[in-house]
């Protein structure tokens, strides 16, 4: 089996949002309250992390993450990103690996351009780049992902697929029929799921479910959720058809 952590189900802003009184900003239901979006994922002795966001510190405090194997970026876009510095702690003996796409990883070494040298100083995190092509499949320890581009508004971004599972967050397109070599027979689908109204650069509810149907999956998970909408109604709306995920939400998945 594998063991699925959400660290964070929130968009970029996180839920509650600076400054705002709105119904699901001020709810009192733990379940909306939403750091940004990150998962946890394990098998065996394999741990690996998906996105880096500003909360990264927090969320593996919380989750009691304690090693890693390496991290998986989906973009580089700052709520995915920004908690890179904290993957220090990881790194006193090794380089620790990242990977994702060229684009990806050579937007994030110039951002943080000291992760990647040989410096002595022992305050900066030492990383090693793995860079994956679209569609590749590669294994870290136990697990086997496979690289799925998809498109976050004009950008080509990286979903993962593991076993029977996928996470694909961030998406306006999920290309189906460009990946449908990738995307049939996943059982479990975690896919960003932003609101109700149209953006530019995510799916709404109505597509993502649309989107999982193509794909047949039978567990679907929305994740990287705004303000606009409450665990609660995601729930009356959408079960059984879809799941709202949940910061601190364990999930357990067949590995095929």
């Amino acid at each position: 089996m594998t063991r699925i952590e959400f660290l964070g189900t929130g968009t970029s802003h996180g839920v509650p949002v600076i400054g705002c009184h709105c119904p699901v900003c001020s709810s009192s239901d733990p379940r909306d309250k939403r750091w940004r979006s990150s998962v946890w994922i394990t098998r065996g002795n394999t741990s690996v992390v998906i996105d880096t966001g500003y909360e990264f510190r927090l969320q593996a405090l919380r989750a009691g993450l304690e090693r890693l194997d390496a991290v998986l970026y989906t973009h580089q876009h700052s709520d995915h990103l920004m908690g890179l510095d904290d993957l220090r702690v990881f790194t006193d003996d090794e380089k620790l690996p990242v990977y994702g796409f060229s684009s990806t990883l050579s937007a994030i070494e110039r951002i943080f351009p000291y992760a990647f040298t040989d410096m002595p100083y022992k305050g900066v995190p030492r990383l090693l780049k793995h860079e994956v092509g679209e569609g590749e499949t590669f294994r870290i320890g136990e697990i086997e992902f496979t690289a799925i581009p998809v498109m976050h508004g004009c950008m080509r971004i990286s979903g993962y697929r593991f076993g029977s599972a996928a996470y694909i967050t961030d998406a306006s397109d999920i290309l189906y029929e460009e990946n449908r070599k990738y995307l049939d027979g996943i059982k479990t689908l975690i896919i960003g799921a932003l609101r109700d109204k149209p953006h530019w650069s995510h799916s709404t509810f109505a597509q993502a479910i649309e989107n999982a149907e193509r794909i047949g999956a039978e567990n679907v998970y929305f994740t990287h959720i705004n303000h606009a909408t409450s665990a609660s109604e995601i729930e009356r709306r959408f079960y059984p058809r879809a799941r709202g995920a949940y910061d601190t939400l364990v999930l357990e998945v067949d590995d095929e």
